[in-house]
Parts: structure tokens; C-alpha cells; sequence
């Protein structure tokens, strides 16, 4: 296969079977990971979900199996959150090309808040709660374009630093951006202009920095 294309027909099909099967509560996705980031959903099923459509951007998930950072890349049965309150359980699958590249993804995103709801309202009944497995939850943001996803990112880094940009030095600037790129944020469109904005430093800086942490 060189492209999710080849295989149109057959992706069409399981994604009317998702939704066929699971109805309005379930998001189904279908990513072409060759397009630019900002435009890799060709397809989707209740957008409503996420609030994305045809021609939204991926996550911030696809974006770290693009960098490379993951072998397999493939999550089953992960907890997500929307930015409006919404508990997902989702799976992502990564499709690949004859020579192992990505070229592109199918994701499922289940929405159980009323469920969760109703088991919590069934606990507080019953007083009774059986032992379980703490859930593996995955951060993954559902970004209506990938400038928002870049934001997001950043934002994500300079909390786990625990310092505001201006206040941050050297070091510590150098810090975010290895954060920011073994994240892939760097294979968004622009996003060294923004890091720059944000950082206040000069493209100069930027790609002095970058070509540091990258030769370590």
C-alpha cells in the first residue's frame, strides 16, 4: 500500500460499521498523515463529539508517532477528555505504507460521560464498590486546527517547568524546546514562528537552540 486511498473502499466500510454499530455516541475518524497537519481528516463520523470536521486537524498524539517516537504507535482503550467536559474511551490505529512509513490513521472515539454518570450515581446507591485497575489515561487533545495544538503544547511544557517564558533562562528555554520537540510540535506549519513569539527570541536564537538539543 502507498496510501490510505488504495484502500478507500475498505476503510469506508469499517467506518460504517463503527458507526452503524455504536450510533451518535461514537466519533469515528480516518487521517491522511501525508497531507499537512493542519488538514489530515478526510473522514469522520459525528464530529459533533469533538467539534472537528473533513479538513480538521490531528492530535497531539498523531503528531509524536510522525516524530518518531513510538515503534508501534497503536492505543486501545484509552480515556480522553474534551475541552467541553465530554469522557471519551478511545483507539487509535496507524496505518503504514509498504515501506513502514505512516501514511495514516483510524481512530474511534466512544463518548461515556452518561455512563459514568449513571455508575456513579449506582455506587453512591449501592455503597458497595468492587476492586478495580486504575484506567490508563492519555492526554490527547482534539485541536480544531494545529495552531491551537501548538498553543496547547506550549502551554503544556512551560506548567511542567513551572515558570512563565520571561522568567525563564537559557537553560530553561532550552528545556521547553526539547519538551516541544520530542513532542513533534515542530512539524506544525509555523510553529517556529509562534515559539519565537512566545519565548521572545529571534529565529536565530530558535534554530541554535533547536540544532543543540537535537546533536545531544
Amino acid at each position: 500500500m502507498k496510501n490510505i486511498y488504495e484502500q478507500w473502499n475498505l476503510l469506508q466500510n469499517i467506518m460504517d460499521m463503527l458507526e452503524n454499530q455504536f450510533g451518535s455516541s461514537c466519533e469515528v475518524v480516518l487521517h491522511d498523515l501525508t497531507k499537512d497537519y493542519n488538514h489530515t481528516i478526510v473522514d469522520i463520523r459525528n464530529g459533533h463529539l469533538t467539534g472537528r470536521e473533513i479538513g480538521g486537524c490531528g492530535s497531539n498524539l498523531g503528531l509524536e508517532i510522525l516524530r518518531g517516537n513510538s515503534v508501534n504507535g497503536n492505543r486501545y482503550n484509552y480515556i480522553t477528555h474534551t475541552r467541553d467536559g465530554k469522557i471519551l474511551r478511545s483507539s487509535s490505529i496507524y496505518l503504514r505504507d509498504d515501506k513502514d512509513n505512516v501514511v495514516g490513521s483510524l481512530c474511534v472515539n466512544l463518548d461515556i460521560t452518561e455512563t459514568i454518570r449513571f455508575e456513579e450515581y449506582l455506587k453512591n446507591y449501592n455503597h458497595y464498590e468492587l476492586e478495580s485497575n486504575e484506567e490508563h489515561q492519555e492526554n490527547e487533545i482534539f485541536a480544531q486546527n494545529v495552531g491551537q495544538l501548538f498553543d496547547y503544547l506550549f502551554q503544556d511544557g512551560v506548567k511542567k517547568l513551572g515558570k512563565a517564558p520571561e522568567e525563564m533562562n537559557r537553560e530553561e528555554k532550552m528545556e521547553l524546546l526539547r519538551y516541544l520537540d520530542k513532542k513533534g510540535a515542530f512539524l506544525i506549519s509555523k510553529s517556529g514562528v509562534r515559539a519565537c513569539e512566545l519565548l521572545q527570541i529571534s529565529k536565530f536564537t530558535l534554530y541554535n537552540y533547536l540544532d543543540a538539543i537535537r546533536e545531544e
